[in-house]
C-alpha cells in the first residue's frame, strides 16, 4: 500500500467493481453451466459496517449476472450491471445523487476500471490488478481481489475500528 492517508470523511461515495476486487478474479461452473464465484465474508462485515456509518457505496459490474445480483443483496449494496462504459455511469451516478466527483472513491482491478478511476478523485485497487491499474490507483492494497479488499481498506486505510461500529447500538 503506498503511503497515501485518506479521510472517509473526504469520500461522498464508494464505488465497487465486482469481478476481480469482491471476488478473486476466477468463474466456476457447474456441469449443468450454472456459474459461481469466491468472495470473502469479510468484505460482508465490512459493509455492514458502511451501511451503518452511512457511507454510501455502488457496485459497477461490466458483467450482467445473477451472481453479481445475488452477492449485492445479500450485502445490501446498490447494484448496476451490464455496464460498458463505466465512466460514463461514474458520471451520471454523480449527477443524480448530487456527488462531487474529486469526493469518489473508485476500487477496481482491470482495464475496463481505467478511465473511471482517473476520473474519480481517489483510486483504489487490490494488490492482483492489471499494472496499468496500479500506476492509476493511489493506493494498491496488499489484498488480493475476493480475499478482503473492502475489510483492508477499512481497517488499513481508513483505520476504522470495525469493532466499535458493529457494537455501537449495544
Amino acid at each position: 500500500m503506498k503511503n497515501t492517508i485518506i479521510s472517509l470523511d473526504d469520500i461522498d461515495a464508494i464505488i465497487f467493481d465486482f469481478d476481480g476486487v469482491l471476488t478473486n478474479n476466477l468463474v466456476h461452473f457447474d456441469q449443468d453451466g450454472k456459474e459461481w464465484v469466491t468472495c470473502s465474508r469479510s468484505d460482508g462485515i465490512a459493509f455492514d459496517c458502511l451501511r451503518r456509518i452511512k457511507k454510501p457505496v455502488y457496485i459497477l459490474s461490466t458483467e450482467e449476472n445473477l451472481v453479481v445480483t445475488a452477492r449485492a443483496n445479500k450485502l445490501k449494496v446498490p447494484v448496476q450491471q451490464g455496464v460498458k462504459n463505466k465512466f460514463n455511469n461514474v458520471k451520471k451516478l454523480a449527477k443524480q445523487k448530487g456527488f462531487e466527483i474529486r469526493r469518489l472513491m473508485y476500487v477496481g482491478n482491470d482495464l475496463n476500471d481505467y478511465r473511471a478511476m482517473q476520473l474519480c478523485g481517489y483510486a483504489v485497487c487490490p494488490s492482483d490488478s492489471h499494472k496499468l491499474i496500479k500506476e492509476t490507483a493511489m493506493i494498491t492494497l496488499k489484498t488480493p481481489g475476493g480475499k478482503g479488499v473492502v475489510r483492508e481498506l477499512l481497517e488499513d486505510v481508513f483505520k476504522l475500528d470495525l469493532i466499535r461500529i458493529l457494537y455501537k447500538e449495544e
